[in-house]
């Protein structure tokens, strides 16, 4: 089984193909996420997810150990306020039925992933997944290590593996492709002001120029 990537237009994210799979954005995990500032990985995992609800992309929450581990963050349970998150033992998301049942009865084969830690719970599932052909794309700043290092080094592993890196706003603009699409159009340009940051201050304005009259020349026209 070739472990590269498709290239060519193939080789691009599709909504109507891809399945999303949030791993442990749980309150244990951050206490030792030291690849990223915890706020923005927090920032990015949670536009992952409202991406993901723009495009009708299917959404699994899981956590581990929940009563230890604690609750899924409740920016990205807000997000999906009646799924409950499915709660595993196996540190290998993919060894649990419960998730990988419900991601193959989808039929998508463009696995999107994120997770703490890069290095563990989303490094195993990665190559897992890629093992049994799935197309993975990780998303590296909604996920975080414990240091620098051991999340470039498991990013370094998954490519060599077979998977693509992206960020968040890559994820968002594949799906969307194409801005004669209008009909997810207003949702992407709310998830970017919301968490767009400086992509976000400059649409705001673009969008408040086009709400305002232009202003009179110097003859009062």
């Amino acid at each position: 089984m070739s472990k590269n990537p498709k290239i060519g237009l193939e080789g691009l994210l599709r909504p109507e193909d891809s399945i999303l799979l949030l791993i442990d954005h749980q309150p244990y995990q951050f206490t030792n996420l030291n690849s990223h500032e915890p706020t923005m990985i927090i920032n990015n995992v949670v536009a992952l997810a409202k991406s993901a609800k723009v495009f009708n992309v299917p959404t699994v929450l899981t956590t581990v150990l929940e009563e230890r581990g604690g609750y899924i963050i409740k920016g990205l349970q807000d997000v999906f306020p009646d799924q409950k998150p499915i709660d595993r033992t196996f540190i290998n998301t993919w060894e649990d039925p419960k998730v990988t049942d419900i991601i193959k009865k989808s039929g998508r084969k463009q696995l999107v992933i994120a997770a703490l830690f890069t290095e563990i719970c989303l490094a195993m599932p990665v190559i897992h997944a890629l093992g049994e052909g799935y197309e993975v794309f990780i998303v590296t700043d909604a996920s975080g290590g414990v240091t620098a290092e051991a999340h470039d080094m498991a990013v370094r592993r998954m490519v060599q593996a077979g998977a693509v890196p992206m960020n968040w706003m890559a994820v968002l603009g594949e799906w969307q492709r194409d801005w004669a699409r209008e009909e997810t159009v207003g949702g992407l340009a709310n998830v970017l002001l919301e968490h767009g940051g400086a992509s976000g201050v400059a649409l705001a304005w673009e969008l408040q120029l086009l709400a305002t009259p232009p202003p009179a020349d110097i003859n009062g026209h």
